[in-house]
């Protein structure tokens, strides 16, 4: 099953988005920028069209990720690719998949269902990851938590469009 990389493509612009409401000086901007001890100058000596550039890059990583975990037909293709014929059009394996999708292809298909599954991601995978490399840094927890918040409602803002369009 491969997914509408135009879809990704969109879904990839929603920490970009995110970023720019979360981190205004007018939400948590000022808190985050104390927390992780950075000042103006700092942020304004930096190169941010590369920084915007891999940050597009890097979450339309993500957003393939969440497309496997959003979208539960795609299990369905990975458990038949090992299987002869497939890729084959008219092969009896390809037939049974598309069978399968004809069937099935449209359940938990929904925004909803999607962000169901991106705020599970983000909660239980990315916050994770950020909470271990905080406390190495020896961040606090409002460190912590702005970046989850952050990644948790951009996940599921992300994983409502993959589902539901892609």
């Amino acid at each position: 099953m491969i997914p509408n990389l135009l879809i990704l493509a969109a879904a990839a612009l929603v920490p970009l988005v995110m970023g720019f409401i979360w981190y205004n000086p007018k939400t948590f901007g000022n808190a985050w920028m104390k927390a992780a001890l950075i000042t103006e100058e700092q942020i304004k000596g930096s190169n941010m069209a590369l920084i915007f550039g891999l940050t597009y890059v890097l979450s339309f990583f993500i957003a393939a990720v969440l497309f496997s975990a959003v979208v539960h037909q795609s299990a369905y293709y990975s458990l038949m690719a090992g299987e002869p014929g497939f890729g084959e059009e008219g092969s009896d394996v390809m037939l049974m998949i598309q069978q399968f999708m004809d069937k099935f292809g449209g359940h938990f298909r929904t925004f909803k269902h999607g962000a169901l599954h991106g705020g599970i991601m983000g909660t239980l995978l990315v916050t994770p990851v950020i909470a271990i490399n905080a406390l190495f840094e020896r961040k606090g927890f409002k460190y912590i938590a702005i970046h989850a918040g952050y990644w948790i409602v951009s996940m599921i803002i992300m994983g409502g469009i993959i589902c539901q369009w892609a």
